[in-house]
């Protein structure tokens, strides 16, 4: 089936599989493409911009990324308290009225709580962090501890920006490498140590500026030497020199370009499945960056799902359609940030069921706009409801841009498709932020010592400020400890701007065409043309040359 995008007025086509699923799930066809959907349903997750905020419950001060005047902010214990009941906001459906416009009314009065996360200690200026300690400045993380300026880590511990990294230790400047430790400005590798600038080695130590390469030692630029050879040259590169760290950052993406061969995708264990970065799963197709899951269609981000379609960021969930940032999840649709069963168009709703249009509730049934009814009602009103909505042209469409927690330049969605206007933006109704810090007073980072050596503890009573973005930003007392101890010199860009920098590779949805380096076989590779990389294999290939 064809249709015209809503939003970017192009055709996309509806597959059959995609309506079996649909059918499956109870879910309307969509009237936008997947890419624009999953741009929408993506700006529901913030990145964020930290700042200082207080409750409007107690007062009490905090760290968010939330910004400020979307909606009430209680601190995470309070919002998970008796001390307040979302009940107590319910609405009486409006027939004359559009829905959206009064659960967006709902919404705006509701009480979010100022971050994400359970079972942490000394994680207070974090969001998006689970069972972590002592982490400052960094999102999205599970079991870390001693983790500045990082996002989307795992079992990762004493590590500065770190992103996509599992189970690593004492990392810097890296992105998705697992099982290391003391590994530095480095991508795409494991098991390694006491290593800088490695791309795609497996197994390494005490290694250089390679690619490639498996079980080594002592190796620079792919070229083996002596140990004692290699520490001798390692003397000499001055690695405390931002300039000179500036130099082998560039070398390094030569070596990207025209040296390193570039699997197709990073997929694993797949089966009849398309997309990149897949791990054991089965008949998913147009995903990414999805894991143990089967049946899904146009999904990204999220783990353990089954027979779901186009959700962004979901997790242990089944039947679930047009969804974000939806966890233990059953046959839900529409929805925000909930872990619920058998309801619609819910944000932020938790061990709810048979509810519609609700928001903040906590195990309550049978409810419609945060108001409580009986079994009967429910199914007569919820019934009403859908058939105004259709006639307006609302229902099967996901929440509105208007109803997102924050402006789409700070969203996750932003990170994916970074060409996105503010003009765009406005014009679905959405929101954008341009912020404007020339007034604030600091040291510019090009008045900064070249050498780690040469920089003592005043430097932490200084504010620092971003070249690119105007932002201040500081160095703390530990942070500098590690700089000084892996002869790091010190950053000049704001922490939020390296680790963009770092996701950049990791957020690739498109595939661009190629020819296999070593068959000429044409192919579809997850690299854009502008990165300039020259040698591309198969999976087939890559798997024969280089595992």
């Amino acid at each position: 089936m064809k249709k015209i995008c809503e939003h970017c007025q192009k055709e996309f086509i509806i597959t059959d599989i995609e309506k079996s699923l649909s059918e499956k799930i109870g879910l309307e066809l969509s009237t936008v493409c997947s890419r624009c959907l999953l741009k929408q349903q993506l700006s529901f997750w913030l990145f964020g911009k930290f700042r200082k905020s207080k409750s409007d419950l107690s007062g009490e001060s905090f760290i968010t990324v939330l910004p400020e005047s979307r909606y009430p902010l209680y601190s995470l214990k309070e919002w998970y308290s008796d001390a307040w009941d979302a009940m107590d906001y319910g609405a009486k459906y409006n027939p004359s009225e559009s829905f959206f416009k009064q659960l967006q009314s709902l919404q705006e009065k509701v009480p979010h709580p100022h971050q994400n996360g359970i079972n942490n200690t000394g994680c207070d200026y974090c969001d998006d962090v689970w069972s972590c300690k002592n982490c400052y400045l960094a999102r999205s993380m599970v079991d870390c501890e001693d983790l500045l300026y990082s996002y989307r880590n795992i079992k990762v511990k004493n590590s500065i920006d770190v992103a996509i990294c599992f189970s690593s230790e004492r990392c810097f400047c890296s992105l998705n490498c697992m099982n290391s430790y003391k590994l530095f400005y480095s991508r795409d590798s494991k098991d390694c140590i006491d290593s800088y600038f490695l791309f795609d080695c497996r197994n390494c130590q005490n290694c250089f500026m390679c690619c490639n390469l498996r079980g080594k030692s002592y190796c620079i630029e792919n070229v083996q030497y002596t140990k004692e050879e290699y520490n001798e040259k390692l003397k000499d590169f001055n690695l405390g020199s931002y300039s000179q760290i500036k130099l082998f950052k560039e070398h390094f993406e030569e070596m990207l370009k025209n040296v390193a061969i570039h699997r197709l995708n990073f997929n694993l264990k797949t089966y009849n499945s398309t997309g990149n970065n897949l791990l054991n799963v089965n008949n998913c197709i147009n995903c990414n960056t999805i894991s143990d899951s089967e049946d899904c269609v146009n999904c990204t981000r999220g783990t353990k799902t089954k027979s779901s379609l186009n959700y962004a960021g979901c997790f242990e969930g089944e039947l679930l359609g047009s969804c974000s940032g939806c966890v233990n999840a059953y046959n839900l649709k529409y929805s925000s940030w909930s872990s619920s069963r058998y309801s619609e168009y819910l944000d932020l709703c938790i061990d709810c069921e048979y509810c519609f249009g609700c928001v903040g509730l906590k195990k309550k049934k049978y409810c419609i706009l945060n108001k409580q009814y009986t079994k009967e009602e429910y199914e007569k009103l919820k019934d009403e409801i859908i058939n105004k909505m259709k006639e307006d042209g609302e229902y099967g469409k996901f929440l509105p841009y208007s109803m997102s927690p924050g402006p789409f330049n700070f969203s996750t969605s932003y990170l994916y498709f970074p060409n996105t206007t503010k003009e765009e933006i406005l014009k679905l109704g959405g929101y954008w932020q341009d912020i404007d810090e020339s007034n604030i007073e600091g040291m510019s980072t090009s008045e900064l010592p070249d050498s780690i050596d040469d920089v003592d503890e005043s430097i932490c009573t200084k504010a620092l400020i971003c070249p690119l973005t105007g932002w201040r930003f500081n160095i703390s007392n530990n942070e500098l400890g590690f700089y000084k101890q892996y002869n790091i010199p010190l950053p000049r860009k704001h922490f939020d701007v390296r680790i963009k920098d770092l996701l950049k590779y990791s957020t690739v949805l498109e595939t661009t065409p190629y020819n296999c380096y070593y068959c000429k076989n044409k192919i579809e590779a997850f690299y854009p043309s502008e990165w300039g990389y020259k040698n591309i294999a198969c999976e087939s290939c890559y798997q024969q040359n280089l595992n």
